[in-house]
């Protein structure tokens, strides 16, 4: 079994009109045995930028703290907040650093800019970054993710909207990969704040 999916998990973010979500599963599992069913693995860095990272989960809690101290001095040195096209580039150069013993971790940055337009990004365990304009996906069940987004995605959608196709896709694509479910998280942004809505999905 590759160590990406030792501890499972599903990450999905999609854009819509001037706003972004992203979503998560809850399950922490050590390969097919169920350990915890509250884990985080969407973390809130700004006010208007989240990352969902996806692997190990050692590896997801030391990356999380990793990013926080990096915008943390960021700000103190420039007076003002990360874009989102920034923070992944420094995430990339993160990851890209450790090539040779990297964190296995694969992240995925949702926000939006300075102009509140979506910003999506995704990226693999050694920071080869990607900027999509509709959705990106991560975790054990990324097939079953694509195949749900393509169905069911459509542009320029509302915050409402935006969710319940969100929501569906999660849902429909857990439910057929047994590292990954218990259930979900939701975070809308937009650029009055941003709405989280937790899922219940199928308790096993």
């Amino acid at each position: 079994m590759s160590i990406m999916s030792y501890n499972g998990g599903a990450i999905i973010a999609m854009a819509g009109k001037d706003c972004v979500a992203i979503a998560s599963d809850r399950r922490l599992g050590i390969q097919l045995q169920t350990v915890s069913t509250d884990f985080q693995k969407v973390f809130r860095l700004s006010p208007k930028i989240y990352v969902g990272l996806a692997g190990l989960a050692s590896d997801v809690q030391t990356l999380k703290n990793l990013l926080e101290f990096r915008m943390g001095l960021y700000k103190l040195k420039e007076e003002r907040e990360m874009s989102p096209a920034v923070l992944s580039n420094m995430l990339s150069h993160l990851l890209y650093e450790k090539r040779f013993g990297p964190y296995f971790a694969e992240p995925i940055v949702a926000g939006l800019d300075d102009k509140n337009q979506p910003f999506l990004s995704t990226m693999d365990l050694i920071g080869a970054n990607v900027c999509e304009k509709d959705f990106v996906v991560t975790g054990t069940c990324s097939g079953n993710l694509f195949g749900m987004c393509e169905s069911l995605y459509r542009p320029d959608q509302s915050p409402e909207e935006l969710f319940e196709t969100l929501a569906q896709a999660l849902l429909a694509a857990v439910d057929r990969d047994a590292m990954s479910g218990w259930g979900g998280v939701v975070h809308i942004i937009t650029k009055d704040g941003v709405t989280t809505k937790e899922l219940k999905g199928r308790q096993d």
